[in-house]
């Protein structure tokens, strides 16, 4: 049977180390490759992982894929990231949590070292870098080495992968649902807070960046993406607003 040690304490197999939370909204097109690309980083770490794939109110086969790959569905009716991420982590049992997007694949060194700093009882979270699975237009291209830059710099998780305690979730109080985007954002700044009180440090990895989809910069173009980015850094509390958010929460006719 499989052991680990959590905070000096013995766990064996059936222990729920750590939780991987998911939310998706209609992803029956992403979801089959990133959670087979999970289940093979998590058949990597010789700990017990549970997934969680939060329903976000889909139209589609998004809940009934995630029951075949043996995840465990939950549902939130509003539409919103915040809280759909937060209802994942409510419903989680691992003393670890990861938040992985719908659209992404998790490479298995990741994980491995997202964890295995969890456990070392110096870290209280991070995240990592970003890698696109199609060429991006040169200006989004431009935008995504910026955004890498002050990932590193001002150590800001993307939403595509975030890792941390659970209990320092809980007590900074999971995402600001005032937020329609961005949450990630505020989340790690008020986790690097949490951490600096418990003399924890809070991480963006660089060695293996999750890899995620580029279809919003095929939907919009580079000037659309750069202008709402300067709008949200110039007026943060326009992220309040569900119809200038809307970047994240429409999608083009097919």
């Amino acid at each position: 049977m499989v052991q680990a040690t959590l905070k000096g304490k013995t766990l064996h197999g059936g222990y729920i180390y750590y939780s991987v939370i998911i939310p998706a909204y209609n992803e029956e097109s992403y979801l089959p490759a990133t959670l087979a690309g999970l289940q093979l980083a998590m058949s990597a770490i010789p700990y017990h992982g549970e997934i969680i794939v939060v329903d976000n109110n889909s139209t589609d086969k998004t809940a009934e894929i995630a029951l075949k790959f043996g995840a465990r569905v939950i549902f939130e009716p509003f539409r919103q990231i915040a809280r759909t991420r937060n209802s994942g982590a409510r419903a989680a049992k691992g003393a670890y949590l990861v938040f992985l997007d719908a659209d992404s694949i998790l490479p298995p060194p990741l994980l491995k070292q997202a964890l295995a700093l969890l456990e070392k009882g110096t870290y209280c979270g991070g995240g990592t870098l970003l890698e696109f699975d199609a060429q991006l237009p040169f200006l989004a291209a431009r935008l995504v080495t910026l955004w890498n830059w002050l990932s590193k710099t001002g150590k800001l998780a993307a939403g595509s992968f975030i890792f941390c305690l659970a209990h320092a979730f809980q007590a900074i109080g999971g995402f600001d649902e005032n937020t329609f985007a961005g949450e990630e954002v505020f989340l790690s700044r008020r986790m690097r807070r949490w951490g600096k009180k418990h003399n924890l440090l809070f991480t963006v990895l660089e060695k293996h960046p999750v890899i995620t989809s580029a279809r919003k910069f095929h939907w919009y173009s580079s000037l659309q993406i750069a202008s709402l980015l300067l709008l949200f850094t110039v007026f943060p509390f326009a992220l309040r607003s569900r119809s200038l958010c809307r970047f994240w929460y429409t999608r083009p006719e097919k």
